[in-house]
């Protein structure tokens, strides 16, 4: 291939955190994912973080979080607010749960939730939003949170794909009640496969651990808001409170997050270069939508959006991209109300124009932590005559 979607941003500091681990021989969960999720919560200036093996099981744990905390818990059948962009495992969840989501349309420059789509669909049955910065562009958090806060409903950040970008400069995954991020391959920093949930609730906090770890009380504060501690340790030892599950992590996931996070900072500078040279060379091609920065994007990706307007066809830009050895996918995964799995889904739809258009004319091209800019002035003479 000449231009990748991903590329590996491991270095001898983190093949070396994993060797450590090896000649250690603690494999499970213990002080190098504790050690990590205590420094993840301090870089993004939250109070408590919970690792998971994956940022979709981080999604699942957070929302089954809120359905068991003490006061205003979520109930099956209650209204979420989704976008209709965003990866599978942002929706399963919700489904999982019985949660009844709404959809909401996306702003096709910016590829986010149409906040003014959001403030017409918000009712006195909406119980949360889910807000999602598609690959590494902000939110409106100024005003999704303003709107979240004057109705008295739950703002949920699925931040997986934005991990390092800021809004009025601060970080996103960090306006939320709960807040996921995932350290996948591909992402901003890599575990190999990972995800975190960022609280600053003392109660959620401890239902994550315990919903993380087959839901039993290993593990949980000593003075735990989620249950009374009984005196007989034999069986304090394995007792068990909630319906949970087995996503931890393991140690060499949180060795190597503890060296990528030390990274990170230089990682996200890096991707920002490569993202001004690619609008510098597409921001006048009126064949294209890309996307318009809100905030400060971490800039997962670049995406590109044929023009509706002019009758181009898609198949024949991505057969030019596929010959010329550049890989390019679906912009995050499409519009999901056009896969398959929406008929297992409890939904409304208010429009999705938008995001049709985004699914069925756009597609994303990879950014990495490299100096990619010989790669997409390969790109740019690729289409230039397209």
């Amino acid at each position: 291939m000449r231009y990748e979607l991903a590329a590996s941003t491991w270095g001898e500091e983190e093949k070396q955190a994993l060797l450590d681990v090896v000649k250690s021989d603690i494999y499970t969960m213990g002080k190098n994912v504790r050690e990590f999720e205590e420094s993840f919560a301090e870089y993004f200036g939250m109070k408590y973080a919970v690792m998971a093996n994956s940022g979709s099981s981080a999604n699942l744990i957070a929302v089954a979080s809120l359905f068991y905390r003490k006061e205003k818990p979520l109930k099956r059948g209650d209204e979420v607010i989704v976008p209709c962009i965003s990866w599978a495992t942002t929706y399963h969840p919700l489904q999982q749960y019985g949660l009844k989501m709404k959809f909401v349309d996306i702003d096709l420059d910016t590829l986010n939730m149409d906040v003014a789509e959001l403030k017409k669909a918000i009712t006195k049955d909406t119980k949360m939003v889910v807000a999602v910065s598609v690959l590494g562009n902000p939110c409106r958090f100024d005003e999704i949170a303003g709107l979240c806060e004057e109705n008295d409903i739950i703002l949920f950040e699925d931040n997986c794909e934005a991990m390092g970008a800021r809004f009025n400069g601060r970080y996103t995954g960090t306006f939320g009640l709960v807040n996921t991020f995932s350290t996948f391959f591909s992402h901003h920093i890599s575990t190999m496969e990972g995800g975190l949930v960022l609280t600053d609730d003392r109660e959620i906090y401890n239902l994550l651990k315990s919903m993380r770890n087959h839901g039993w009380t290993r593990d949980q504060d000593p003075d735990s808001p989620i249950y009374e501690r009984r005196d007989d340790d034999f069986f304090e030892a394995y007792r068990f409170i909630l319906p949970g599950y087995n996503v931890r992590p393991g140690e060499i996931h949180g060795a190597i997050g503890k060296v990528q996070l030390k990274k990170l900072d230089g990682f996200i500078r890096t991707r920002r270069r490569n993202a001004e040279h690619f609008v510098n060379l597409f921001r006048d091609d009126k064949r294209f939508i890309i996307q318009k920065e809100s905030g400060e994007s971490s800039w997962f990706c670049f995406t590109m959006v044929i023009n509706p307007e002019l009758g181009i066809n898609r198949a024949k830009v991505l057969q030019r991209l596929k010959d010329a050895g550049i890989e390019h996918r679906i912009i995050t995964g499409g519009n999901i109300l056009r896969h398959d799995v929406i008929r297992h889904y409890d939904h409304e739809l208010t429009k999705s124009a938008n995001a049709d258009i985004a699914h069925y004319n756009g597609f994303f091209v990879g950014n990495f932590p490299y100096d990619l800019r010989d790669k997409i002035d390969y790109l740019h003479n690729t289409l230039k005559n397209l």
